[in-house]
């Protein structure tokens, strides 16, 4: 259904309703837009068949000019999950000039006052400068950029982001807020605060595995102790939780009462499959690769997998988007086939990213 689904620049598939059938599509401005190229290169390099390579060829140039659009913290997203993928198959200087690009678009959202990029220009009535934990896994783009084209300044904005969000993000147990809300004027914090999770003080479980793959990630390119350690603490966190449902793919909200009548969310679960194949590969602990393969291998039942009756070009069913609008909730989402792709590259290379 992947090598099926009509190329479209402006019908990037998103998600679906399992009742209606109805594919959600996206044009390139939209944050998930990247992915699907990225699951296109990924499942290349995991079976070898060109047909996947050549469809990759033909989704990825839709996300070049987000390159340019300095409106969205989701650069990273949208350009490094196709364009980065790209790269790794083919060497070519369009990829990376694309990759670049990016980065200085990125760098234009950053606040030296704040020392963090900002997220949202939305709900300006609500918040002065958002700083959401999403956004540590836009940092990756900066970091490569800084590595293709020799410019500190990259790599410099990304560790004073991580700095900030290590600062300010998490609670004494490990878990993190989604959304900091600074004063721009000062870069004091104002709130710390939902717009995903059930409440304020709750536990938003994608949340959770962003944290754990970005700390993760940017402890790769900095060799950072303290990344590594809140990396570890909040997968700890994750993987040692009484509301954690006994085959480890998480409900959507670790703190939602209405558990166990809650949606699941397996994007959560892939995000942080990756991200504990990565931190093994840095601490050799057995019991992040252990619970990377149980999340692995629990999500390849029937229970998850996507009804083959149903013709979609996604692998996985029971994944949450937005809770709190209603949007989005226990249905296939791109970016939990994403991240389940690069889970399993992992596993197969132990862990390298």
């Amino acid at each position: 259904m992947l090598l099926d689904y009509p190329v479209d620049s402006m019908s990037m598939p998103r998600s679906m309703n399992t009742k209606t059938l109805e594919i959600r599509k996206v044009p390139s401005k939209d944050w998930t837009s990247g992915f699907f190229a990225g699951n296109l290169w990924q499942l290349y390099r995991l079976t070898g068949d060109s047909k996947y390579k050549e469809q990759a060829q033909k989704w990825t140039p839709f996300s070049k000019k987000e390159s340019v659009n300095s409106n969205s913290h989701d650069v990273g997203f949208k350009v490094f999950c196709s364009f980065g993928e790209a790269l790794k198959v083919e060497n070519k200087k369009e990829y990376e000039a694309v990759i670049i690009k990016g980065a200085e678009t990125l760098c234009t959202r950053f606040s030296p006052k704040v020392g963090s990029i900002r997220s949202w220009d939305f709900n300006k009535e609500i918040w002065d400068y958002p700083v959401i934990i999403d956004n540590m896994m836009n940092l990756e783009l900066l970091f490569e950029a800084s590595k293709l084209s020799g410019n500190p300044k990259y790599r410099n904005v990304a560790i004073q982001h991580a700095n900030t969000t290590l600062k300010n993000q998490f609670r004494e147990d490990n878990s993190c807020y989604h959304v900091i809300d600074y004063n721009p004027n000062t870069g004091a914090v104002r709130k710390k605060t939902t717009l995903q999770g059930y409440n304020d003080d709750s536990v938003w479980a994608r949340g959770q595995a962003w944290a754990v793959y970005g700390f993760t990630m940017s402890y790769r390119y900095t060799k950072d102790e303290a990344y590594k350690k809140q990396a570890e603490a909040t997968a700890l966190f994750f993987m040692t939780n009484k509301n954690l449902p006994e085959d480890g793919i998480p409900y959507w909200d670790f703190k939602d009462p209405s558990i166990p009548n809650s949606p699941r969310d397996v994007s959560a679960a892939m995000v942080m499959a990756s991200a504990l194949y990565e931190l093994y590969s840095y601490t050799k602990k057995e019991s992040y690769l252990a619970f990377a393969d149980k999340l692995i291998a629990s999500v390849q039942t029937d229970k998850y997998i996507l009804d083959s009756e149903i013709k979609a070009p996604f692998l996985f069913d029971h994944s949450t988007g937005n809770w709190p609008k209603h949007d989005e909730i226990d249905e296939p989402i791109i970016y939990a086939d994403y991240y389940f792709l690069e889970a399993l590259l992992r596993k197969r290379d132990k862990g390298s990213k």
